[in-house]
């Protein structure tokens, strides 16, 4: 009697471990970051998850932000696609018109708690089409000015947030002051965003200008490229690489978050490497220009994938990462869409590195900026973009017949 009750107690564990291993479960999970705070900080959401799901765990993967968008496209046509991940504002249209985006409104509707009417209706405009919704921006983040203040102070000059609360940061102001801090240090005076304006951040070089000076490059589907506006904006770009010698060149790197630049563009997910930068230095509106303040914004979105395997579950997790309290916590680095995070004072206190009043640039910037361009055709019209850029940016290119190049090769895919 006893050895069969032994039997029946071992049946009942190995029963029991069994049905726990068939419950747990692994999410992956594709980002662009491999940044040590923004890794601590998801891991941290994902573990909170588990006090409703303590089965599950989460695989958060990086992939290079250069390469992120086509090694997500290889990973779904070739059968390994992760459940869930972010998603870029210029593939937003892409992909949904691609059918590979779940609808998540199911999932957020049902979030006990969740209020989806927090999000701002521009933040959701591309992520949604009627009631269905296809991804919920986590990062609704505007481009601001870096400086190195020590590098202005050297100069003489007043740094670009005490000339943006003068009313006197402007595209001129921004081009004299780079030459003067080029001459005045001996290092570049600005460096595009990460060193790769000419490369994978084209757009991100090329939008804040051309905007500041009242243009677009798309908008109607025409090409606003060859425009007087956009053309008078990338010929200051290039005078200031060419003839002023202020702007980091194709080719070579200036590094700001190493002290050799006076000034970038970036976003304040990117104020986690300026812990150890070893200067003084803050953040600044964009510049302004003919066609007033533009602050131009960059945008991400979590989304799940059809393909997966762990739809609903990966549907409920972005639920979670989405709640009020996680997108509060992201908020450090990443600057929210829910209108209850964006207006409280947690938001411009949330990051330990950045002041108070420097952090009302980035929400003053969220509600006046607009999303960068995208487009359902944005591969192919960055495909044949790059080598008409890639020719602009020589000495003795002519800005304006490049720019007419750039449109000659979109227009047909607008």
């Amino acid at each position: 009697m006893k050895a069969a009750s032994k039997v029946l107690a071992a049946s009942a564990f190995a029963l029991t471990l069994s049905s726990s291993a068939a419950w747990a479960a692994e999410l992956r999970f594709t980002i662009w970051s491999g940044n040590e705070a923004h890794l601590a900080m998801l891991n941290g959401i994902a573990e909170s998850f588990k006090a409703t799901h303590p089965d599950v765990t989460v695989k958060f993967e990086t992939i290079p932000p250069a390469d992120y968008t086509q090694k997500l496209t290889f990973q779904l046509a070739g059968g390994n696609p992760p459940d869930a991940g972010w998603m870029m504002e210029d593939a937003a249209p892409t992909f949904a018109n691609a059918g590979v985006l779940e609808d998540l409104a199911p999932a957020l509707n049902s979030a006990e708690g969740y209020e989806f009417g927090d999000f701002t209706e521009p933040a959701l405009g591309l992520w949604k089409s009627g009631d269905k919704v296809y991804g919920v921006p986590f990062s609704t983040s505007p481009f601001v000015i870096f400086y190195n203040k020590e590098m202005f102070d050297k100069a003489g000059l007043e740094d670009p947030l005490t000339l943006a609360g003068k009313g006197e940061w402007d595209m001129a102001k921004f081009q004299e002051v780079a030459k003067k801090l080029t001459e005045a240090n001996g290092k570049f005076g600005f460096e595009f965003k990460d060193g790769q304006g000419y490369d994978s951040r084209i757009m991100h070089a090329l939008m804040p200008p051309i905007r500041a000076n009242g243009g677009d490059v798309w908008t109607n589907q025409e090409c606003g490229f060859d425009k007087p506006e956009a053309v008078a904006a990338v010929q200051q770009l290039h005078d200031m690489v060419f003839k002023d010698k202020s702007i980091v060149p194709p080719g070579e790197q200036g590094d700001y978050f190493s002290g050799n630049a006076a000034m970038t563009i970036n976003q304040i997910s990117r104020a986690s490497l300026m812990e150890k930068a070893g200067f003084d230095w803050g953040i600044a509106p964009l510049p302004s220009g003919p066609g007033g303040e533009a602050p131009v914004i960059g945008q991400a979105a979590i989304v799940v994938f059809t393909a997966g395997k762990q739809k609903e579950l990966a549907a409920e997790f972005v639920a979670h990462m989405t709640n009020k309290e996680n997108v509060a916590t992201m908020a450090q680095f990443f600057p929210p869409a829910r209108k209850s995070v964006l207006g409280s004072d947690g938001f411009v206190s949330s990051n330990k590195l950045i002041p108070a009043e420097q952090m009302k640039v980035v929400a003053d910037a969220i509600a006046k900026g607009k999303v960068l361009p995208s487009h359902e055709k944005s591969p192919q019209i960055l495909a044949a973009m790059k080598p008409r850029i890639d020719a602009l940016w020589r000495a003795d290119a002519n800005v304006e017949e490049s720019l007419k190049a750039v449109c000659e090769a979109v227009q047909p895919l607008l």
